[in-house]
């Protein structure tokens, strides 16, 4: 009789903090389906038709024909000649730049543009 109240004693002790992790376990991990894709950023090359304080306009060929893109501008957007960092306004029509962008609420963002140097 004692052994019986003793294995009884052992498995109450160790079944009550087993089920207690059991309740711990993570739950299903999300489904791919379900998790929001990461925006892809997108980049193109062309010529600096005009720009503004939160606009620039680009030309250049997507595809094999000629396209003009407007890039909204933000306080976020990096905007770099050689080393140096500028604003939107020192952006002259005809500078050649590589801008990459992300499109947001249907318009294109710029992360970041690059004036190149002018060729020789």
């Amino acid at each position: 009789m004692r052994i019986i109240t003793a294995f009884a004693i052992i498995l109450a002790t160790t079944v009550g903090p087993v089920s207690a992790l059991q309740a711990q376990a993570p739950g299903p991990r999300p489904d791919a389906k379900t998790e929001k894709p990461k925006k892809a950023t997108r980049n193109v090359s062309g010529t600096v038709r005009s720009a503004a304080g939160d606009t620039v306009v680009v030309a250049g060929r997507d595809k094999g024909r000629d396209a003009e893109w407007t890039f909204a501008i933000d306080p976020m957007t990096h905007i770099r000649k050689g080393s140096k960092s500028i604003v939107a306004g020192d952006l002259k029509p005809g500078d050649a730049v590589q801008v990459r962008y992300l499109e947001r609420d249907g318009k294109a963002q710029a992360e970041s543009i690059l004036v190149k140097a002018p060729r020789k």
